[in-house]
């Protein structure tokens, strides 16, 4: 009996190959069809600008006219030169401190309060994490209400409890408008860290708690041997996030004190903002978005390094 594959398969006759092949091209570049307008949307919306504001940069252009005259790197040393530039690197290296010690670490203290089974546990969560979903703007409007030197409620407290020398123009004092503010981002702000440890907090497994009371550890030395190693990699997260989220910081500025008084709350974006859409100076405000952009960078490379190997393990 006849082999039924030899009998399909005849001697001398050709192997028409091109059909799989054109099916293989067709098969492998599927996948980029479908990548394509989300690419170009992409590249038009972001690739693009990025690269022509970093040419902006090279140039002393004023954002109107046609015609762009290449300074170099001119933008980049007039920063140094600038004194407000300065005061804002100044103001936004305190924001950061600021905004990293005080938020991480009520964050984590309220993470293992709440992190506990009590009643109402969820409705407290809740209340915390509220004001990081609100609007900054309407976060901006609610603080300077209570700034408010005549009717707000800050100065109203401090004259009722006797404190009434203690009442001042918070916003309008160049020596606490930028804390005032700083109060209202760390208000805004709290829930974020909060949540990120509370999470961090669950993925600790119990096993290592009870081999710890077992070993007759007390609680400050479960935390300090198996909270915190375990944190670790949340540590990091808080950590770049805040100093990205702090270089960025712009709507509470802006909505709060619009840079003054006297420029003493001017930070990099603020500036940015206003040498760009003001004093018509793009080239020089695109130099400040890139110091901006390039502190970021520097700031998330651990952030992606971690989370790389987060994805790997």
């Amino acid at each position: 009996m006849q082999d039924p594959i030899q009998h399909a398969i005849k001697p001398g006759l050709p192997i028409d190959k091109s059909v799989n092949a054109r099916r293989f091209r067709l098969e492998t570049l599927i996948p980029y069809l479908f990548l394509l307008p989300a690419l170009l949307i992409y590249s038009v919306f972001l690739i693009y600008p990025m690269f022509d504001s970093l040419g902006i940069s090279l140039t002393n252009w004023d954002g109107l006219s046609p015609k762009r005259t290449f300074v170099g790197l001119a933008n980049y040393v007039h920063i140094f030169e600038d004194p407000v530039a300065v005061l804002a690197v100044k103001n936004n290296l305190l924001w950061t401190v600021v905004m990293l010690v005080i938020p991480t670490i009520l964050g984590l203290i309220l993470a293992l309060g709440l992190n506990r089974k009590f009643s109402g546990s969820t409705v407290f969560r809740s209340v915390f994490y509220t004001p990081g979903i609100l609007p900054l703007v309407g976060v901006a409007g609610i603080w300077s209400w209570m700034y408010d030197p005549n009717s707000g409620l800050l100065n109203t407290l401090l004259h009722q409890v006797g404190l009434g020398n203690l009442a001042q123009q918070w916003l309008g004092n160049p020596n606490t408008a930028l804390w005032s503010v700083m109060a209202a981002a760390i208000w805004q702000g709290l829930g974020f860290p909060m949540v990120l440890y509370l999470a961090g907090l669950q993925s600790i497994p119990t096993e290592q708690y009870e081999a710890a009371l077992i070993d007759g550890a007390n609680p400050w030395q479960q935390f300090w041997h198996i909270t915190m190693p375990w944190l670790r990699e949340t540590h990091i997260i808080v950590v770049t996030l805040g100093v990205i989220g702090s270089f960025k910081v712009f709507d509470l500025i802006y909505a709060m004190t619009y840079g003054g008084p006297g420029q003493a709350t001017q930070v990099l974006a603020s500036w940015m903002y206003m040498q760009t859409f003001q004093f018509y100076k793009a080239g020089y405000g695109s130099a400040l978005t890139w110091v901006i952009a390039l502190i970021s960078l520097i700031v998330t490379i651990p952030y992606i390094r971690v989370m790389s190997r987060r994805s790997e393990s």
